[in-house]
């Protein structure tokens, strides 16, 4: 089944009803941006039609994991930038994963 840029627009939407994202005072339209990046990685999609299904689902999967990588560094930066505490949980993480460099 293909999905079309519509097709996940709509579903990033439905996501967002559980987990919505803090667009702050942007100066675009959420909509449009939604928009870009959903032609984005349908574009990207696109082209791994020449992978096999292992391939593909390897690479998403990556891809996936990168996003939500920068995702927590850009909040950590974030934090740090405006001054607010990280949680006790986030905090004891970022501990941890330091003490094994």
């Amino acid at each position: 089944m293909t999905v079309t840029p519509q097709m996940l627009e709509e579903l990033m939407k439905e996501v967002e009803i559980e987990d919505p994202i803090d667009m702050a005072d942007l100066p675009f339209d959420e909509d449009s941006l939604r928009r870009l990046t959903a032609q984005h990685i349908c574009t990207m999609a696109e082209s791994l039609d020449n992978f096999n299904e292992e391939d593909r689902h390897i690479t998403l999967l990556a891809v996936a994991a990168k996003l939500v990588l920068e995702n927590m560094v850009l909040h950590i930066q974030l934090y740090r930038r405006h001054g607010i505490p990280l949680s006790k949980d986030v905090s004891d993480l970022l501990r941890n994963i330091s003490k094994k460099k």
